[in-house]
């Protein structure tokens, strides 16, 4: 029996797809993120927030329209195949699974950061195990849970903000917004917080479950956006006025090292709190989003076809989590939050030009055209501007995966001249 004409109810409106939006941008990101862009950007870190706002709002938009158009799971991995041709939707894909697997590193080295920050990389690895465990049993996080962390980090970021602003310690001098990093560290500064900004799309995915689409989602993607960049804009001025560029710059918790500077440390177990509970909210639902994505590109022969087995029991995708599972693992033990979030920004960054670029597909109009050419050269600029190790890193991941394409279809080609049968 065919589910084809099964559809979603259209249950959601402007309020509700605004809250999903909040829920999937606002998490721990802007504990991990601020850290290692106002190292690059100096006092001109607001400005980096700005511009990464901008990007983010440019790639939603694209995502929307497309995602009216192809209301099908698969994200740009189905957008890329459908407007540019099959590579470019494996490349977005390959883009997601490499992106998105560098920020379940960077999630899970967020937790040891704010739990126990001189064994952070061992309560990483812990995390990203006990998570696989509960992913392979086929909990998944529910409605009411997103809805709780994101309780959790708003009190979290008000007290801070309240804190640091209301302490002797703030100094509006710290806020001067010239950029002492630069142009050069102002975009770098941009493109480590749009891994701030990450789920923004997730509004774009609701086109079969909002009442009146065409209206409803263009309307909560700006609002959205804009709740979410105005509660970062409080954050990064409550904590530059606190610690300066400099110090915030160096420290590997930000926001408890702000409330502790602003003479409140007794607040500061309860940041660290907020942001473990924040960062295994968002790996929780990452590690489930890549396995999915590893799965799907599995069953189109894009990945080891192993990958594609669903476990009878638990129906779970069970050796695609367990893939997922150990090289987070690996990558939590190895690298430093910082180099995750530059690789994961890269990997993103790269996904959503795909998207940007077939949005330009659509309509020859020069005003539709204007958000995906913005979005396209945002989404390329911010990308070369991060960290040269996440540049070199992320380029030759992305090579890799071209390669692996072609080597596949070469040896299909090979197979099918030589008239051999699968």
């Amino acid at each position: 029996m065919t589910q084809s004409g099964a559809e979603l109810r259209r249950t959601l409106g402007v309020g509700d797809a605004v809250v999903i939006g909040l829920g999937s941008m606002i998490g721990a990101g802007i504990f991990a993120a601020l850290g290692p862009a106002a190292h690059a950007a100096g006092s001109g870190l607001l400005l980096g927030l700005a511009a990464a706002a901008v990007v983010a709002y440019c790639n939603a938009t694209s995502s929307a329209r497309l995602a009216a158009l192809y209301p099908a799971s698969g994200g740009t991995y189905v957008y890329g195949r459908e407007r540019l041709g099959p590579f470019w939707g494996y490349l977005a894909g390959w883009s997601f699974v490499v992106g998105k697997t560098a920020s379940c590193a960077a999630m899970a080295l967020t937790v040891g950061a704010y739990v126990w920050p001189g064994q952070a990389h061992a309560v990483a690895v812990a995390a990203v195990v006990a998570l696989t465990a509960v992913n392979y049993g086929g909990i998944q996080k529910s409605a009411w849970l997103t809805r709780a962390i994101v309780t959790v980090v708003l009190a979290v970021l008000a007290s801070v903000v309240v804190v640091c602003l209301g302490s002797g310690a703030s100094e509006a001098g710290r806020l001067d917004a010239g950029g002492s990093g630069g142009v050069g560290g102002v975009l770098q500064a941009a493109g480590l917080l749009f891994f701030a900004f990450a789920g923004y799309a997730r509004i774009a995915t609701l086109g079969e479950e909002v009442r009146d689409p065409a209206r409803t989602i263009p309307r909560a993607i700006p609002l959205a956006l804009g709740i979410t960049l105005v509660v970062y804009a409080g954050v990064a001025v409550a904590v530059l006025s606190v610690l300066g560029a400099d110090a915030l710059g160096r420290a590997n918790a930000p926001l408890a090292e702000a409330v502790r500077a602003a003479g409140v440390p007794g607040l500061v177990p309860v940041v660290r709190v907020g942001a473990a509970v924040a960062a295994l909210g968002s790996l929780l639902a990452l590690i489930l989003g890549v396995s999915r994505t590893t799965l799907a590109m599995a069953r189109d022969r894009h990945l080891p076809g192993p990958l594609a087995a669903v476990h009878p029991r638990f129906q779970v995708p069970h050796r695609a989590e367990l893939a997922v599972g150990a090289v987070v693992a690996v990558l939590a033990a190895t690298v430093d939050v910082r180099d995750a979030i530059g690789f994961s920004s890269f990997g993103v960054l790269a996904y959503y030009a795909v998207a940007n670029a077939s949005a330009w597909t659509l309509s020859s109009a020069p005003a539709a055209r204007v958000v995906p050419v913005v979005g396209l050269l945002g989404c390329g600029v911010l990308a070369f501007a991060l960290p040269w190790v996440s540049v070199a890193v992320g380029a030759g991941g992305l090579a890799v995966g071209a390669v692996a394409y072609g080597a596949r279809k070469w040896w299909a080609r090979g197979r099918s001249v030589g008239g051999t049968t699968p």
